[in-house]
């Protein structure tokens, strides 16, 4: 979907939609969205959707699409105008003991 020369062209500030995927029940447990802007976008399906639902959504921005790997390098690209997140691994996402709060009496 997504070619290389798109990148170098692509408007981060134009008005964009992203559309779900369903799940393996067959509903959308997040619908349709409209985004100000393409970069907002990018960073919302990259940052804030599960894995899951980002491998089946679709991008559309100025009548072209971009499937879960053309955002990812959307999001990748130098051009990106958005501060990233900071990476984190699914270790990092889940409680560990040294996070746990104990109480010594």
């Amino acid at each position: 979907m997504l070619e290389a020369k798109d990148i170098s062209t692509f408007d981060y500030t134009a008005p964009a939609e992203l559309f779900p995927t369903r799940n393996r029940k067959g509903n959308r447990p997040m619908g349709y969205r409209r985004f100000a802007s393409a970069a907002e976008a990018v960073r919302f399906a990259i940052e804030e959707l599960s894995p899951e639902l980002l491998i089946g959504a679709q991008l559309e921005v100025e009548e072209q699409r971009f499937g879960s790997d053309g955002i990812r390098r959307l999001y990748d690209d130098a051009a990106y105008p958005l501060k990233r997140a900071a990476v984190t691994s699914p270790v990092d996402k889940k409680s560990r003991p040294s996070d746990a709060v104990t109480s010594v009496k």
